[in-house]
């Protein structure tokens, strides 16, 4: 199969977000969290990790800011309970971390942390930083930006890894 959304991936990288997979609106536009209610593009401008608040349409321009763009299920769309267990590529993606070595890593739901990790939904994930690093990569897990996960949307996360981003960038 062919990937739904390409990754946006480089080495440098001070930061990239991986969700489960792309949904139906994203796969038929093309680009990355094209939903309208999803809240991704906007929180990453108020969280301060972009200058101005970003389209879909340019998400490839995520990489001038040294953010990068990827999903556990690239070759499959729709929301989480549509997708199956093989869709999700979690050897891909550890290759992925390895080759790009990102300095963070970061899950925009605790469903795609848990999926890559094999954890059962039952398993408690706490949002922010996880105990686990792959190489140089640390990993940090956010409420979902998702319109269907508003029910537990929490801004506070997001501003954190906001800080530590700019703190990183300007090390960089």
């Amino acid at each position: 199969m062919n990937e739904v959304l390409p990754d946006v991936l480089a080495r440098g990288l001070v930061l990239v977000f991986c969700g489960t997979a792309a949904s139906e609106e994203s796969a038929r536009v093309g680009a990355y969290y094209a939903n309208p209610t999803n809240a991704f593009w906007p929180t990453l401008h108020l969280a301060g990790m972009t200058p101005r608040r970003l389209h879909p349409m340019d998400f490839r321009d995520v990489l001038d800011m040294k953010i990068g763009l990827t999903d556990l299920a690239k070759d499959a769309f729709g929301s989480d309970r549509s997708l199956r267990p093989r869709d999700f590529q979690r050897q891909q993606l550890s290759s992925k971390i390895c080759r790009f070595q990102p300095q963070i890593l970061a899950f925009t739901s605790k469903t795609a942390w848990r999926r890559w990790k094999g954890l059962s939904a039952r398993v408690a994930v706490s949002y922010g930083w996880q105990d686990d690093t792959l190489g140089e990569t640390a990993f940090y897990v956010l409420p979902s930006p998702s319109g269907a996960a508003r029910g537990y949307w929490d801004l506070a996360p997001w501003h954190a890894l906001g800080e530590e981003y700019l703190r990183r960038l300007q090390v960089t």
